[in-house]
């Protein structure tokens, strides 16, 4: 009788299984704590909270939640036009931006393309790659930051998309907008440029593609509530693009894949000016407050803008259990070959200094 692996298509056998970080729950199960006296600062959640305007509508859209939710995502897309001066066609809304992310690659991967990337990225671009039967190339990142030049030196004819974030997860590091602009200019035409946007509403100025996308280069920008609006719980994220390329991932898009409250979060969210400004504030206190810590324990950091900093810490694996002990929880970054490094998520004030506390002991 043959296994359910021997009729399982062939990359899945392969494929990585990506690992989250860990819940409060577990962790306070695991070692005996309280679930209240846990802090996570491990995935890159806003320590604020939820949009206040966006869990106000989350609230109200439960009450209708025995009805199916607008499988057009008609009114975010509609918001997100306004928002950013485009049509409702422009946008592709997902259950999260890595979704979107998948989708581009089951549109457009085949076996025999290749996908370019930095090699400490965003590790859904593996994933979504091999998963597609695709080439990963892996671009090196001298002191954890973008090549650039590099990875445009990587494209060749097999090239299918090229993916980038700025931001980049998991290191911090930004690209200049200026730099950014002239890597999406110099792509060959059969070439679909990914910029991934996750933490943008962090940086005082990110980079504008629309010009580019209106002018028809194969440019694509995808973004998500998860971070500075705070509703990663209820994962919505959205790409932008041209009209012909939103309605080809709208062929592979499921239907219904977000939510009816994740849908009126995110459209009310997108109001919430003065909560995005607090969240900012917070973070650029957050990050000095963590760069001064860790400079005074000593330990090597990657200067960055999102809100993380990837850290050295000595004998990381080690301490990333130590630290679960006492009930803070980050995020070890092994997997991405950046064996003694911890991703440290920027908390509030008093959860910063109680994680460097808790470092400054170990």
């Amino acid at each position: 009788m043959a296994s359910y692996s021997e009729l399982a298509n062939r990359p899945v056998l392969t494929q990585p299984v990506y690992e989250a970080g860990r819940p409060i729950e577990v962790v306070a199960r695991d070692f005996g704590l309280d679930p209240a006296s846990v802090i996570k600062l491990a995935s890159n959640e806003n320590p604020l909270g939820p949009s206040p305007l966006g869990l106000a509508a989350a609230q109200q859209a439960l009450k209708q939640c025995h009805l199916y939710p607008d499988g057009g995502c008609t009114f975010l897309r509609e918001k997100l036009a306004k928002h950013w001066g485009l049509k409702p066609e422009n946008f592709v809304i997902g259950n999260g931006s890595n979704e979107v992310m998948i989708l581009l690659a089951q549109t457009f991967l085949r076996p025999g393309d290749e996908v370019v990337f930095g090699s400490q990225a965003f590790i859904v671009y593996k994933l979504a790659t091999l998963l597609m039967g695709a080439t990963p190339v892996e671009v090196p990142m001298p002191h954890y930051r973008h090549d650039l030049a590099a990875m445009r030196a990587a494209v060749t004819p097999q090239t299918r998309i090229l993916f980038l974030a700025s931001p980049n997860n998991p290191t911090g590091g930004t690209d200049r907008p200026e730099d950014i602009l002239q890597l999406a200019q110099s792509l060959p035409e059969d070439v679909i440029f990914c910029l991934d946007e996750a933490y943008a509403e962090y940086l005082d100025e990110a980079v504008d593609l629309r010009r580019l996308i209106a002018a028809g280069r194969k440019i694509v920008v995808t973004r998500t509530f998860s971070k500075a609006y705070g509703l990663a719980g209820l994962r919505v994220g959205y790409l932008m693009g041209s009209t012909e390329v939103v309605s080809l991932l709208n062929r592979v898009r499921q239907p219904f894949n977000v939510n009816l409250p994740a849908l009126a979060a995110a459209e009310a969210a997108l109001d919430d000016n003065a909560f995005v400004r607090e969240t900012r504030a917070v973070n650029a206190a957050g990050l000095t407050q963590l760069m001064a810590g860790l400079k005074q324990l000593g330990f090597n950091y990657i200067e960055g803008r999102a809100n993380f900093l990837a850290a050295q810490i000595p004998q990381a694996e080690t301490a990333f259990t130590q630290l679960q002990k006492v009930g803070v929880i980050v995020r070890p970054l092994k997997g991405y070959g950046m064996v003694g490094w911890l991703r440290l998520t920027v908390g509030t004030e008093s959860q910063n200094a109680r994680l460097l506390r808790e470092l400054g002991r170990l």
